[in-house]
């Protein structure tokens, strides 16, 4: 499974940086997002940023990257709701957006009724 984790920069250098994130360091291409100083924050996907990251969306996206770590080492299960709800506390009590791509063919399709 492929998944994004956020990583804060420690050191950078023309189309690269060295990257620390969830107990990892590592060498990352920055060629997707350009230059990046000490101290940003990046959601890195295989060793090559992908996103430059706020260091709020980076704490929420770790938070949920912690809870599939948890749920895959069993260390909770998925029926497990108080401690998987505290790890995506930005997802609790409220409707998810859609996107706009949806929203559109909403708006495009008559509404029909039975």
């Amino acid at each position: 499974m492929c998944i994004g984790v956020p990583m804060r920069v420690t050191e950078s250098g023309p189309g690269r940086a060295r990257c620390e994130g969830l107990g990892q360091i590592r060498e990352v291409d920055t060629l997707l997002v350009g230059d990046v100083s000490p101290g940003t924050w990046l959601l890195v996907f295989l060793d090559s940023a992908r996103e430059v990251l706020s260091e709020t969306e980076a704490q929420r996206i770790g938070k949920a990257v912690q809870a599939v770590g948890q749920v895959m080492e069993g260390a909770l299960t998925v029926g497990d709701t108080t401690a998987i709800d505290g790890l995506f506390a930005d997802l609790v009590d409220r409707e998810p957006p859609k996107p706009p791509s949806l929203l559109a063919l909403e708006q495009s399709t008559p509404n029909k009724r039975d």
